[in-house]
């Protein structure tokens, strides 16, 4: 097999190791075997839809990228974004200074970024695929869905299920969701392919503009559009209007009364700019692992 490879530089803290641990335990990536050294999937690129096997390695003050097939600035955009390599994180460590509870979090998990779905159109099948179902049968259906509906990537000798792109999922069946589910995929697939979801169209939006856009996707309601916006195209400042677990987390950090306004979460936030997705990233997964996405995802 043949394979091409790049290089991606962080700038600002950066730990390859715990984005890797944060992915073996990721319910939505966890079918993904993992040796601890290299993190390897195949996924639709978004710049052409075409299946793509990735493996990325630890570097000096980055990561190695290897691929399957000649990655043009695209790609390589979309593995940046996959890593939160995409954005300068220089100034992420300094919000610590001025916030001690989020200071201290990032002493604990030093150069932790926020790891994000292949693309934004695979973060919004999940968000359907979850709701109001277990993450483990969730990931089942997932990977089931990819191995029947999307190619099969071969990537250092193992066969690698890249999700389906859109176009494959227009008008399938079986896919072993309800039927109101499979008619919300099939409203989402036509919504990738109309150029909405996709990175380059959400983060050119303001972040409550790109949140209530989604709003208006089949099956998206305020839980799954911060999901698509954050761990989907990877925004660095978007902050979820309303999200019990991560105001559950923030009460408890910041000793908020039990009956705090979402305001007051906001109001939080907005110190955190312009990294308001990596700080609430950072709370969630440093308060429950990855517990937050084990359990039923609603809207």
């Amino acid at each position: 097999m043949t394979t091409h490879g790049f290089t991606l530089t962080a700038q600002g803290p950066f730990d390859f190791a715990d984005s890797l641990r944060f992915v073996e335990d990721w319910p939505a990536t966890s079918a993904l075997p993992s040796d601890g050294r290299a993190l390897r999937f195949a996924y639709c690129a978004e710049s052409d839809w075409r299946p793509i096997g990735v493996r990325v390695t630890a570097a000096p003050g980055g990561v190695e990228v290897a691929t399957t097939r000649a990655a043009g600035p695209g790609i390589r955009g979309e593995v940046a974004r996959i890593l939160s390599l995409d954005v300068d994180g220089a100034g992420f460590a300094k919000l610590g200074e001025a916030d001690p509870v989020l200071g201290d979090l990032q002493r604990l998990r030093p150069g932790l970024r926020p790891v994000c779905f292949w693309s934004p159109w695979e973060a919004a099948c999940w968000a359907v695929i979850v709701q109001r179902s277990s993450m483990l049968i969730a990931s089942r259906i997932k990977q089931r869905i990819a191995e029947r509906y999307g190619a099969q990537v071969e990537l250092d000798g193992q066969a690698y299920p890249a999700f389906p792109p859109p176009v494959s999922l227009l008008d399938a069946g079986g896919l072993g969701l309800p039927a109101q589910k499979e008619e919300w995929v099939r409203g989402l697939a036509r919504a990738a392919l109309d150029g909405v979801l996709t990175t380059e169209h959400l983060r050119s939006l303001a972040p409550e503009e790109a949140l209530a856009e989604l709003r208006a996707l089949p099956g998206v309601g305020p839980f799954s559009a911060g999901l698509i916006l954050i761990r989907g195209a990877g925004a660095p400042d978007a902050f979820p209007g309303d999200e019990p677990r991560l105001f559950g987390i923030l009460r408890e950090a910041y000793g908020l009364p039990e009956d705090a306004s979402p305001s007051s979460y906001r109001r939080l936030a907005e110190a955190w700019r312009p990294y308001r997705s990596w700080a609430s990233f950072l709370f969630r997964a440093t308060a429950y692992g990855v517990m937050e996405d084990r359990a039923p995802g609603r809207d």
